[in-house]
């Protein structure tokens, strides 16, 4: 699986909006992100030029990056999870107030109380 930063980056995308992007589109982005296919691989396996597979990640990435400016799915995940993650350092070093950090990290994860 590729890991570095900008890839991870749109295996996030892909997560959260995948199901916007057409089937075909999807699964280019899911043979590369995920499976970490090669574009060489891509186009062997769909029958298309590699250059065709290039086109289809840069107009999926456009759209993928669109669709985040627009809905900031993934960016508020993120800070989501960061806030969980200070909220359990919280807790940790003030074992008092541990019941009320959990109650507010479950309002924060859209759990009920």
């Amino acid at each position: 699986m590729r890991t570095d930063g900008k890839n991870l980056e749109y295996q996030q995308l892909l997560d959260a909006y995948g199901g916007l992007l057409t089937d075909h589109q999807r699964d280019i982005c899911e043979l590369y992100y995920m499976y970490d296919l090669s574009l060489t691989e891509i186009a062997e396996q769909k029958g298309v030029s590699k250059q065709s597979v290039s086109d289809m990640l840069a107009k999926s990435r456009m759209l993928l990056d669109g669709y985040e400016q627009k809905l900031h799915i993934v960016q508020a995940a993120q800070r989501e999870e960061a806030a969980a993650e200070k909220l359990s350092e919280l807790s940790e070093k003030h074992p008092a107030l541990a019941e009320e950090i959990a109650a507010i990290a479950a309002l924060l994860k859209g759990e009920s109380l």
